[in-house]
């Protein structure tokens, strides 16, 4: 075979695979967050194991002086603490005694499909959400800062670059779900 056909050969598959792994992902993106629990079939668990994209657990996490770490350059991450509109979100803001909000967060948060408390002290939450089918895990931190009467977020992805808006969604939703009444 000629060179110029083995060549071909290769791009046509590299696009392939880029393309079909893009379309996994989006499907996975969007099983993970828009999917009921109960539309998904019985054999979920099994593809979840088949399909685990979890990363390694960032090192850079917590809260120093009153800050998170910032958000890095791509687009799969919001904080309450960043300065620039692609990854700005707002603080939780509560009504309430601080540790009686904190505890609504953290049953809130229990609540939610697919998320694991990592650390739960009396001030900071570390917890991951992992995806319905490919297994992504994003990292969610919330720090009660008592000084500004608010929750400060941070919601980022392991892996990738593009969240299709996930982490942004989940902080909203958590947020309509802390203004329900009790």
């Amino acid at each position: 075979m000629s060179s110029q056909f083995i060549d071909a050969a290769r791009s046509l598959t590299r696009v392939l695979s880029a393309g079909f792994a893009s379309v996994l992902v989006v499907v996975a993106v969007w099983l993970g967050t828009a999917a009921p629990a109960a539309a998904l079939s019985s054999t979920q668990p099994v593809v979840a194991a088949l399909f685990s994209f979890s990363g390694s657990r960032p090192m850079n996490l917590g809260v120093q002086n009153g800050q998170f770490s910032p958000c890095p350059t791509t687009p799969n991450c919001v904080s309450s603490q960043s300065q620039d509109q692609e990854h700005a979100i707002a603080p939780l803001r509560f009504t309430t005694e601080p540790a009686v909000a904190f505890d609504h967060l953290k049953e809130t948060i229990q609540a939610q499909p697919r998320a694991s408390i990592i650390t739960a002290t009396e001030g900071y939450i570390r917890d991951e959400f992992t995806s319905a089918i490919m297994g992504f895990v994003d990292d969610v931190e919330f720090y009660l800062d008592r000084s500004a009467n608010v929750i400060q977020v941070r919601s980022a992805s392991r892996l990738g670059e593009s969240d299709l808006g996930v982490n942004r969604k989940r902080i909203e939703t958590i947020r309509t779900r802390l203004a329900e009444p009790t």
